[in-house]
């Protein structure tokens, strides 16, 4: 089972084992009201300290659907503190964040092993947590 911690802004998972394939944020344990983003930002950290051997899908993806169209967003991730994508999208209600497989694998760690996804919303936003999800692993 996945843990789910709410910081003052940022959500935080601890995903425990390796899950293949797609992985909602309802089904990693998020819930509704606590991603309703009235800021406008929205700070996502995947802990994957946890998971032992990473074996990588191909194009590992983030795709986050919200509630309203959006003119703008601005999307940086970073992996264990380095910048690996920084992005503007335009115009919709989805954003899709696609990784570079050999870049997560020379910057994999040990000890310590983060995606942090930052999110700039130019209005309020509301995340759909079942169109939402992760795909990191085969």
């Amino acid at each position: 089972m996945n843990n789910v911690e709410i910081n003052q802004g940022e959500i935080k998972v601890k995903l425990k084992g390796l899950s293949g394939g797609k992985l909602s944020f309802a089904a990693m344990g998020f819930e509704k009201d606590v991603v309703n983003l009235e800021s406008g930002l929205l700070r996502l950290v995947f802990d994957l300290k946890d998971i032992g051997e990473h074996n990588y899908y191909q194009v590992p993806t983030i795709e986050v659907f919200y509630e309203e169209n959006m003119s703008e967003t601005h999307w940086i991730c970073e992996f264990n503190g380095k910048t690996i994508l920084d992005k503007m999208d335009h115009h919709g209600n989805s954003t899709i964040l696609l990784l570079n497989r050999k870049v997560l694998s020379e910057l994999e760690q040990h000890h310590e092993n983060a995606i942090i996804v930052h999110a700039e919303f130019p209005q309020p936003a509301h995340i759909n947590l079942e169109k939402s999800f992760i795909h990191f692993f085969k």
